[in-house]
């Protein structure tokens, strides 16, 4: 099975390529990854140098909004399944450097969908199912809750939103027009070791060591659907191998092979008792030292602009179509996580050793 992941060298790109690996015997991955320096690329490396040991494995280092890059990807490689995770994610990171967003999530995206669509002309049986990152922004400001893939999302809060949105009609209209088995994932608050410096946790962890205060916001009245990384893996290994149906309406032209879903833990958690916890974790790991006080660096701070109060995933559709439900506790996902940094970034006993 030929596959191509882009954002290969990302935090669910990377733990994905490793699943493949783990649990497909003939696979053949190519990665494709621009390595930028949205955070440490440091991370990045690291991930990378785990996947190069994989012999069935080809990394290409480049840009997805570089179409000459992406057609000769296709061209020579000639992948049955993309995963397209390459894209510019953060909310208020698309308040300050929106071109960020239109070149990689409008762009990019485009270009891996025209690709799709050139495959069938290219090689026998071309792309059979394009599996895409979408998120949970996508919601808004809907006040229904749980979010339901059912529900209208026409009203965006950020940039970043709206690109995920976008990436989402533009699948189907090309799913509609050249027949694409296309499948949209809608990621809650994806947290685990090695992830995005950028997300609440990490950012949290890494101003507490500092010293520094961490400020909670909406006052500590958000809640979000923390989402451990390997069920999101998990979730996006199952999708990939099941392509929506190819089926033809009564007009003679093809019925849109297309599908999204939610993928998120179904348990929203107070982002209080998630720093509770967090904190508890990174004293429990020695990242923190047992007498650390907390209190005084915490503050609580008005909502910011993009953000939206709540978070919740309803998990029904992909219960029923691939038997699968998160099931990460909170306090499960931040002690793994809290491990991790201690290890990686050399703490014991909240003293920083390497």
């Amino acid at each position: 099975m030929r596959i191509l992941v882009t954002g290969a060298a990302g935090f669910i790109g990377s733990n994905l390529v490793k699943t493949i690996f783990a649990r497909l015997s003939d696979a053949q991955v190519v990665g494709i990854d621009n390595m930028n320096d949205y955070y440490d690329p440091a991370l990045k490396e690291e991930r990378l140098s785990e996947l190069e040991r994989y012999e069935g494995f080809t990394f290409v280092k480049g840009n997805i909004a570089d179409r000459r890059l992406i057609d000769e990807t296709f061209a020579s490689f000639k992948p049955e399944i993309v995963v397209n995770l390459a894209a510019q994610a953060g909310v208020r990171y698309s308040i300050t450097n929106p071109d960020a967003y239109i070149e990689a999530n409008l762009i990019g995206f485009y270009n891996i969908l025209e690709a799709c669509r050139h495959s069938y002309e290219q090689y026998e049986g071309g792309v059979q199912h394009l599996v895409y990152a979408s998120s949970s922004s996508v919601y808004g400001s809907n006040k229904k809750v749980p979010y339901s893939t059912d529900d209208k999302v026409d009203n965006p809060v950020s940039l970043y939103a709206a690109t995920k949105k976008s990436n989402e009609l533009m699948a189907h209209a090309y799913s509609k027009l050249y027949n694409i088995p296309s499948t949209g994932l809608r990621f809650f608050t994806v947290y685990g070791p090695a992830g995005r410096p950028d997300m609440a946790y990490f950012g949290f962890t890494n101003k507490l060591v500092k010293g520094d205060k961490i400020q909670i916001f909406n006052y500590g009245n958000c809640k979000r659907d923390f989402t451990y990384v390997d069920d999101i893996v998990e979730g996006v290994f199952r999708v990939m191998q099941k392509a929506p149906e190819r089926q033809t309406g009564e007009d003679g032209l093809p019925l849109p092979p297309y599908a999204v879903y939610n993928i998120g833990n179904s348990s929203p958690e107070n982002l209080l008792e998630f720093v509770d916890i967090l904190q508890q974790e990174l004293v429990s790991a020695g990242v923190l030292p047992e007498d650390y006080d907390f209190e005084a660096h915490k503050e609580l701070v008005p909502m910011q602009p993009g953000d939206v109060p709540v978070t919740f995933a309803d998990t029904s559709a992909l219960e029923r179509d691939f038997g699968f439900k998160p099931s990460t506790s909170l306090r499960e996902g931040l002690h793994s996580f809290a491990q991790w940094y201690a290890a990686y970034y050399g703490y014991k006993n909240g003293v920083k050793i390497k």
